[in-house]
């Protein structure tokens, strides 16, 4: 990665919306395979996160992107934990 990481706040409006797209479109790729091991409850939680981060990708307001930050925060979790989780044989509900 080239250069300093920067905030929301730091980023103009296409670097935002850019990295909202990039995390909803992660998410909603994960669902898809977790929609294919039977896991139901993640497929649900990740796209309702994926929803939620598209519904912000507008222009954002200085109160808004509090809000972001943490769905960005919980999205790159789940997609995380559903990369490093334990593969199970068994259909989870």
């Amino acid at each position: 990665m080239n250069g300093i990481s920067k905030t929301l706040n730091d980023m103009t409006l296409v670097e935002r919306s850019s990295l909202l797209d990039t995390v909803a479109d992660a998410l909603e790729a994960t669902a898809e395979e977790a929609e294919g091991e039977g896991d139901t409850r993640f497929v649900a939680n990740s796209i309702c996160v994926a929803n939620t981060i598209r519904g912000l990708s507008g222009d954002l307001t200085p109160r808004d992107l509090q809000a972001a930050e943490l769905l960005l925060e919980q999205g790159i979790m789940l997609v995380h934990q559903f990369s490093n989780r334990a593969k199970t044989n068994g259909v989870l509900h």
